[in-house]
């Protein structure tokens, strides 16, 4: 798999500092950048053209979701930036926020108290194509997205199609292969979040046992990761 070549965009000296030198121990990463606001961030856009941008959404010139909105139009322009794509990284879980990031055209939305191997995940994924959405904040998105219909000619259709849709083959899974109800507690704790150590301490089994089903509803869902098992409980009626 070839490296992922990233930049990040973050006003904030330590958290900046913190996710570059993360970054840059990692060997399937390729760290090109850094800006400390959004102008900056859209000139090193630009000039590096990387696989994904790391953006938060409190720049000081300009509000992530201002840097998303003024790069798409920009992509339109300059087929060199075709395949870039926005990572939004920030500690605001609010409906607003999540839905104004995607409106704008955010690929992805991740929280700043992710663990390091999930944003990791979350770079793959988004270089890959595919929306990540942090698993805290899944619930808003596909509520949201089954309640409202894209407006006609406005050209969403496309982007909101893969988590809008209540996708009949996930309910013909679950009902082939159906979850125990401690899988459906795990399953319940794994879409608000939660971590593995954090299943464990609620539920009063041992992390090896968390895993363990964790692995099981993977399969039975015919899910990827947890963010993926989390979309698609939510998306099945599974966990409402």
């Amino acid at each position: 798999m070839s490296n992922i070549r990233v930049i990040l965009i973050e006003d904030h000296d330590l958290t900046r500092v913190g996710i570059r030198t993360a970054l840059e121990q990692r060997g399937e990463v390729e760290f090109l950048g850094e800006a400390v606001n959004a102008q900056q961030g859209l000139a090193l856009i630009e000039e590096k053209e990387p696989d994904v941008a790391i953006v938060d959404i409190g720049l000081p010139d300009m509000d992530g979701i201002e840097l998303t909105t003024r790069f798409k139009q920009a992509q339109t322009e300059n087929e060199a930036l075709k395949s870039v794509k926005i990572l939004i990284l920030t500690l605001q879980d609010s409906e607003e926020y999540v839905l104004a990031a995607f409106a704008a055209g955010a690929d992805s939305y991740c929280m700043k108290d992710i663990s390091f191997d999930l944003l990791l995940e979350a770079l793959r994924v988004t270089k890959e194509g595919s929306s990540w959405i942090d698993p805290a904040i899944a619930r808003v998105v596909i509520s949201k997205a089954k309640t409202v219909p894209s407006s006609e000619g406005d050209g969403d259709e496309a982007e909101t199609r893969q988590i809008s849709a209540a996708d009949p083959e996930y309910k013909q899974l679950v009902e082939a292969y159906p979850l125990t109800e401690r899988e459906l507690e795990v399953l319940r704790l794994i879409v608000e979040g939660a971590s593995n150590a954090e299943i464990a301490e609620k539920l009063y089994i041992t992390v090896g046992t968390v895993k363990t089903h964790v692995r099981n509803i993977l399969n039975k869902l015919c899910a990827d990761d947890r963010t993926q098992a989390a979309v698609r409980a939510l998306r099945s009626g599974l966990v409402g």
